[in-house]
């Protein structure tokens, strides 16, 4: 029995590993004005954030639609026995019901399960992953229904951001809101758990920000499956990679990246780390 994965562009996956683990990558759209773009296929990270820092309207975001949903499912149908389809928070965008009116509207032979997550980037990312490697794997879709269920709380995503501002403006600021009086006098760190954004800490500078990630690091350690993200600082984000590698060297640490959509409402000099314990 044959299982193909589906998830959205907001998992943050490496492209490389997406294609290795024939994950099949649905994008969102970003938005600058009038100008539409899909994330990481019209437009990547490195022009995103060119534009972000440069331009004078700040991006939005949207959905994808059930059309698109129904494509991809539509070409999955005959080609495979099931179809696994993961997505970000339902609290947090319209994917997931996009993603369940796409299923409808394929009719597909083929079963088709659709997840809200209640995870975003690299976090979704991880626990797809941890997926796609069962299916290749010969997992029925029963077993991965249920790998997929149990995974989902054992996922901690937490990010060092050096503003709150872009989750303000973008309408994703959740529990922080309480900290919004004081945005600019602290760098925030911040978790994203079962669609909501939760406030952890502040600190006074970047760097204690991201000492603080490391510590969090060690408390999740061991796990099945470790991440490190970034927006624009590539250089932190291969620091941390070497220093897990130095903790944990038997295990593969993924490097990724915020894309078009999460880097909205993140931001510039972000960094984070998910674990899958």
């Amino acid at each position: 029995m044959t299982v193909s994965i589906v998830t959205d562009s907001t998992s943050d996956i490496p492209e490389e590993v997406s294609r290795e683990l024939g994950i099949h990558v649905v994008p969102l759209n970003v938005h600058f004005g009038l100008e539409a773009y899909r994330d990481g296929v019209d437009m990547h990270a490195d022009e995103f954030y060119r534009r972000l820092t440069t331009d004078d309207v700040l991006p939005k975001t949207s959905a994808p639609s059930p059309e698109t949903f129904k494509e991809a499912y539509r070409n999955l149908d005959g080609k495979t026995d099931g179809v696994v389809s993961i997505h970000i928070a339902s609290k947090m965008s319209a994917t997931y019901n996009a993603a369940c009116q796409g299923k409808q509207d394929a009719n597909a032979k083929c079963r088709i399960e659709v997840i809200d997550s209640g995870l975003v980037s690299i976090g979704l990312g991880l626990l797809v992953i941890v997926v796609a490697k069962a299916a290749r794997t010969g997992a029925s879709i029963d077993e991965i229904l249920k790998l997929t269920h149990e995974s989902i709380d054992r996922v901690t995503l937490v990010g060092a951001l050096d503003t709150l501002i872009y989750l303000q403006k973008g309408g994703r600021i959740g529990k922080a809101q309480a900290w919004i009086g004081s945005i600019l006098s602290f760098k925030p760190l911040i978790s994203f758990k079962k669609g909501e954004t939760i406030p952890l800490e502040r600190v006074r500078t970047h760097s204690k920000a991201v000492d603080k990630l490391y510590e969090i690091l060690k408390e999740n350690l061991p796990a099945r499956e470790v991440a490190v993200i970034y927006s624009t600082e590539a250089e932190e984000a291969e620091k941390m990679v070497g220093y897990l590698k130095g903790l944990y060297p038997e295990k593969h640490i993924y490097l990724s990246r915020f894309g078009p959509v999460l880097g909205t409402y993140v931001g510039p000099r972000s960094l984070g780390v998910s674990v899958l314990k």
